[in-house]
């Protein structure tokens, strides 16, 4: 691979924290460091940067992008009607479309008010105890998540609202902060009680890039990643997520979700219909029905809703979305980010460039070289980040490493820059201060340099 060198008095960075003990090295340049998704890389940065088709994408899967790509998009209306294709909604649901919650591709963020629908963040419930797959045992009233809106003639779940508590603390060179916690309450509870003890995980949707080139990661470079037992004994202990697989009856390695409690993409797409919008799949062929109620009597889609060529088509949509590529890559001061970035450790988690594998059904994603940074492996992020909600292995304060790449076009894109699983922080600088538990000496190492340097890793971060 091509190298570009860019000259020391350029590229030469403090990566020290102390002032007394400095220490320069000079940056080496990946020429094709801004190829994100390798092939499937895209260069549109406006609003429409995540909603663009690989560029390497055969004409058949291009013909069943753009059908995937209206079955995503278009809402999804009650049944009986005359767009059969789409007909089935709820009869209870959080969005209307897949992209009401994953708007123009991208990610959603928490209610800007109390009552505000179609966000992008929702509500999961479970109590203790796991289900004879090890999976979480849902509510017996609410089910796996509170839906806030209904088909008409049915009583919506329930509604809730978000109170934040401020939370200040202060760099080394006494630069202060606030952190906004956020409290939740679940209000308008229609159909019974809500268990005791009951653990409720908010849920914010994400971007839909680059996700069939993280399916393509071999099961084997995953595993390569993963030290559960911190045998380098770098603080940082991250494993894989094993959870079922519907078709195959087994548990594999979890790659989606936040606490990456699905197996593959199919079943995460079929996952969503079921659960965010009503939809029944061959995957998950029950509908969401409340206690006292009987949906057999209530008009449905057919059985199941979506049929399995439609989930295919969605399903490959959602695997061939172009992954943006880099801006201002080469700039010395994004350098200079990159090599901090590095130096406080963030890069063991987030980890820059993979190889994937042979994808199973689409020859576009295999064997490219891309940069998600991420390892899609659970750690353990502290305290403050749990959710106190088991996921399969994944414990209340572990959760799967977000990948990194597109997050400096949220705001491009989606209008807002809310980060982490339920959208508290509201940019890169809070979501790094959240950071603990395996990440705790990473987010320390931050908050000892000096408001340049900070600056420099966000510079770097909005590149990707």
């Amino acid at each position: 691979m091509k190298k570009i060198f860019i000259p020391v008095f350029l590229l030469s960075i403090l990566l020290s924290c102390s002032k007394d003990d400095e220490v320069y090295i000079p940056q080496e340049i990946d020429a094709n460091e801004q190829f994100s998704g390798g092939e499937t890389t895209t260069f549109d940065f406006s609003q429409n940067a995540f909603s663009l088709q690989a560029p390497n994408l055969n004409t058949q899967e291009g013909l069943d992008f753009f059908v995937g790509n209206s079955l995503f998009n278009q809402n999804w209306v009650t049944a009986p009607a005359s767009t059969t294709a789409r007909d089935g909604l709820g009869p209870l649901f959080n969005a209307h479309s897949c992209s009401g919650c994953h708007g123009d591709d991208g990610r959603g963020r928490p209610p800007l008010y109390t009552g505000e629908l179609d966000h992008g963040l929702l509500l999961r419930l479970s109590i203790y105890g796991t289900n004879t797959n090890g999976g979480t045992i849902n509510d017996p009233n609410y089910g796996g998540q509170i839906q806030d809106q209904s088909i008409l003639g049915m009583d919506t779940e329930a509604a809730f609202n978000i109170t934040y508590q401020s939370i200040t603390g202060q760099y080394t060179d006494g630069t202060s902060y606030i952190l906004q916690k956020p409290i939740y309450y679940i209000t308008s509870l229609m159909y019974g009680p809500i268990a005791n003890g009951i653990n409720v995980s908010p849920r914010v949707a994400n971007q839909m890039i680059g996700l069939g080139l993280l399916e393509a990661i071999n099961e084997n470079t995953l595993l390569n990643f993963a030290d559960e037992n911190d045998s380098n004994n770098d603080g940082i202990s991250g494993r894989p997520n094993y959870v079922w697989d519907i078709v195959s009856n087994s548990p594999k390695i979890g790659r989606f979700g936040w606490k990456a409690n699905q197996p593959n993409l199919r079943q995460q797409v079929a996952g969503a219909f079921n659960g965010d919008m009503g939809i029944t799949s061959t995957l998950f062929p029950d509908e969401n029905c409340p206690p006292g109620i009987d949906c057999s009597t209530i008009p449905n889609g057919g059985s199941p809703e979506i049929p399995d060529n439609n989930l295919g088509h969605v399903t490959l949509y959602s695997s061939t979305l172009g992954v943006p590529a880099r801006r201002d890559w080469n700039d010395a001061t994004v350098q200079e980010g990159k090599a901090l970035f590095n130096q406080v450790n963030c890069n063991s988690c987030h980890i820059p460039k993979v190889i994937t594998g042979n994808h199973p059904t689409i020859n576009a994603l295999s064997n490219q070289t891309i940069r998600p940074y991420t390892d899609l492996l659970l750690h353990d992020m502290g305290d403050e980040l749990s959710d106190n909600r088991a996921d399969f292995l994944a414990t209340g304060n572990e959760w799967r490493t977000p990948p990194l790449w597109g997050i400096g076009l949220i705001e491009t894109v989606n209008g807002h820059t809310r980060l982490l699983h339920d959208g508290r922080a509201r940019n890169i600088e809070e979501a790094i201060l959240w950071h603990g538990g395996e990440a705790e000496s990473s987010k320390i190492a931050f908050t000892n340099l000096d408001a340049t340097n900070r600056e420099k890793i966000i510079a770097f971060i909005n590149t990707l």
